[in-house]
């Protein structure tokens, strides 16, 4: 079949002539929608069964149809399959080869059908086939969370508010941290399965079908819970792209938290961690350099996810029911971010599982800044009766005692301490270490490893059921 024949078939009468080359260069979509070829084939086979069983085309045609895309899609997984942007996009190739292949059956598979029902089905099944990647990729990074979790339940650091020294915690906690933000994605991924599943197709170009089909077996056919309850929102809806999309940039951020806090913590200043060099680079000029470039992709990456987003917000905002062509562009940015988390999970979840943790460093920043300074004032005010903000004012004094001397808390003497206020004991130093602090810190989703590890056995069964 020539290109302009193809074209001329695809468009009709009306445009006798084809679509000048601009107009052919903005409306093809097959450079990107090729990606949906198995969907588009899974949803043909269904839509031919459906219309062989409920008697709208014949057993025989239905046969042949089934034997062509079979060899269709083999010819696409084998990169034998000549894609052509005159036919615009996957569906009108795959169509077009069929009909090259097996006649004039092939125009019956487009009986009470439409692209926009089909696109639609498509797109949704290959959205929901990347949710369930990205489920398995999320369970694998908090996985990772959890074991370096359990490595690391008594490993004490500084606990940071506002990048500043506020109470020492413990690298198992703050790995813990991770995991509920990474489970709170995954809930997302899950909570938008349950809402995408249903099935478009069916509902044709807006209104429906005059032809007795039967939505509810295809929709079967295809995984989906039930089909779509209403014709125009179902040719109309992309919210499962835009929840993909919105889950992916909150993914994201998590992410590019988590990075930021890698690149600080690999520092020579920090020394916390060190890379492995599977997710470092060095420098052309600077042979001392081992740059965290895996970390600071995977924080970078994050814009562009933010960036679809409000991309597909944009073109979806203005539009009146049902199809329009503007949806088209919904696609590509799916495609991208979905390749982009996929690509940002996986190195995230390799760094976290090899980086180095650096305990000594940890524990000397953690008893930095005073950090043991609200171990005092609580003591005070479980020991001495004294009301917090009396406490709170007490240990501020403390704390300026302890800078004018150059020392930590725990170095000033009882003398020193009891200048300040005349009922402290010597009792008192066993709140003021760093160890003693967060062992206190017992309280249900606290940092006292005790109480990490405890939290590393929920978050264990809680995965074995996942």
């Amino acid at each position: 079949m020539s290109d302009k024949k193809a074209s001329n078939q695809m468009w009709g009468g009306r445009f006798a002539s084809g679509p000048a080359a601009i107009m052919e260069a903005i409306n093809a979509s097959i450079g990107y929608d090729r990606k949906l070829y198995a969907q588009d084939i899974r949803g043909s086979l269904a839509h031919s069964e459906m219309l062989a069983k409920t008697g709208i085309i014949s057993a025989d045609d239905s046969k042949k149809i089934a034997d062509g895309l079979g060899t269709i899609l083999k010819e696409i997984e084998d990169g034998k399959f000549a894609f052509s942007t005159k036919l615009e996009d996957i569906h009108m190739n795959i169509e077009a080869r069929l009909a090259e292949l097996i006649g004039p059956a092939a125009g019956r598979l487009h009986t009470a059908r439409s692209r926009n029902d089909q696109v639609a089905v498509d797109f949704r099944l290959w959205v929901k086939d990347e949710f369930h990647r990205v489920a398995e990729a999320l369970k694998g990074l908090i996985a990772a969370f959890v074991e370096r979790a359990e490595e690391h339940a008594g490993t004490v650091m500084p606990g940071f508010t506002h990048l500043q020294t506020a109470q020492p915690v413990t690298f198992g906690h703050h790995c813990l941290a991770y995991a509920e933000m990474f489970a709170r994605d995954l809930s997302r991924v899950r909570d938008a399965i349950e809402r995408m599943d249903e099935s478009p197709l069916g509902a044709a170009a807006l209104a429906g079908t005059g032809f007795p089909i039967d939505r509810h077996m295809t929709a079967k056919a295809l995984g989906f819970r039930e089909p779509t309850r209403n014709s125009l929102d179902s040719v109309s809806d992309r919210d499962y792209a835009l929840e993909f999309l919105s889950i992916a940039a909150i993914a994201g951020t998590h992410l590019s938290r988590l990075a930021e806090e890698i690149v600080i913590w690999s520092t020579p200043q920090f020394g916390f961690v060190r890379l492995s060099d599977s997710f470092s680079t060095g420098s052309s000029i600077m042979p001392q350099k081992k740059n965290p470039d895996a970390a600071e992709l995977v924080r970078a990456k994050t814009g562009r996810l933010n960036g679809h987003l409000i991309g597909l917000l944009t073109v979806m905002k203005g539009l009146p029911l049902t199809y329009s062509k503007d949806m088209q562009e919904d696609k590509e940015a799916v495609f991208d971010a979905a390749e982009t988390l996929d690509l940002m999970l996986a190195a995230m979840t390799g760094m976290v599982r090899d980086l180095t943790v650096n305990a000594a460093a940890m524990r000397q920043a953690a008893g930095s800044g005073f950090s043991t300074a609200t171990d005092l004032a609580d003591w005070l005010v479980r020991e001495l009766g004294i009301p917090f903000r009396e406490a709170h004012h007490v240990t501020g004094r403390a704390v300026a005692l302890a800078e004018e001397k150059k020392v930590g808390l725990e170095k000033l003497t009882l003398d020193d301490l009891k200048s300040i206020h005349d009922g402290i004991t010597a009792d008192i130093f066993s709140v003021l270490s760093v160890q003693n602090s967060v062992k206190s810190r017992q309280s249900f989703g606290g940092t006292a490893p005790a109480e990490v590890r405890r939290q590393v056995r929920y978050w264990k069964k809680r995965l074995a059921k996942a």
